[in-house]
């Protein structure tokens, strides 16, 4: 048997379930992710990933297997993938999911709003980690979210495949995306998986750095070209992970984040 890895997540069954979710498109030509072995409610064996050296080749072949991905689709805004099994929270994180469709958003900046900026600036406030004119600013956005203002079409294959949300990884910071040699530039592993907007992956992707990440762009809209002024939103993809470290961690995640926020005021 080919070398394995194991470990003991927050929901072992619920990360398996994310993983397949997002294996789904690999027959389709999309990125690799890491194969599930065996899972039971405390451990979860995994497909153990090399490490090679990164190449704009790759972070290209990369971008356009993503696109693929993301075109696999998703049932509703925040969405679990297919088989969950847990509760309303991926993991560890706190991060909430749309368990019934009839609660679900009707929009994704309205779900952004509800899930991922009230969802952190409500704690943040409760713990006494943000002033009230700072929550201020996050409700502010909050509203410019719901009215719309940063709401676009899904990038091309996304709508070519007939979704309206897409099938996301969830928590693509670079820990998450192993450049491993592969046909498909790099791999997947560790999904916070719910249905959302492809961008959101690209911005995460850019929260600590990625090696290469303008040639994973460049791959992706290739593949599946992105709305207009994509570039412009890449800081509030941002703002769902950070804010998220900002409950977790405090610290300059919260200095980050409403500086963010500001921006799109």
């Amino acid at each position: 048997m080919a070398n394995t890895f194991k470990k003991s997540p927050g929901n072992p069954r619920g990360e398996a379930a994310g993983l397949r979710w997002l294996a789904a498109g690999e027959a389709r030509g999309g990125a690799h992710v890491a194969e599930v072995i065996s899972v039971t409610d405390r451990v979860l064996e995994i497909e153990y990933l090399p490490s090679t050296r990164p190449t704009a080749e790759a972070a290209r072949a990369f971008g356009g297997a993503l696109a693929v991905t993301h075109a696999a689709g998703a049932s509703w805004w925040g969405c679990p993938p297919d088989g969950w099994v847990g509760g309303a929270n991926v993991g560890n994180s706190r991060t909430p999911l749309v368990l019934d469709e009839a609660q679900a958003a009707a929009s994704w900046g309205e779900f952004y709003a509800r899930s991922r900026i009230l969802e952190f600036a409500d704690r943040l406030r409760e713990s006494g980690s943000i002033t009230t004119a700072e929550y201020g600013v996050f409700a502010e956005l909050a509203e410019r979210l719901r009215a719309g203002d940063f709401d676009v079409p899904q990038p091309s294959l996304v709508r070519a495949a007939g979704f309206e949300v897409a099938r996301v990884h969830g928590d693509m910071w670079s820990g998450n995306v192993l450049y491993d040699g592969g046909a498909t530039g790099a791999s997947l592993i560790d999904p916070m998986a719910h249905g959302g907007h492809a961008e959101t992956d690209l911005g995460t992707l850019a929260v600590f750095g990625f090696p290469y990440l303008d040639e994973v762009y460049r791959g992706y809209h290739a593949a599946s070209p992105f709305a207009p002024g994509w570039e412009d939103r890449i800081a509030l993809h941002k703002l769902g992970i950070l804010i998220m470290h900002a409950d977790l961690f405090g610290g300059g995640y919260i200095g980050e984040s409403l500086r963010i926020a500001k921006s799109y005021l």
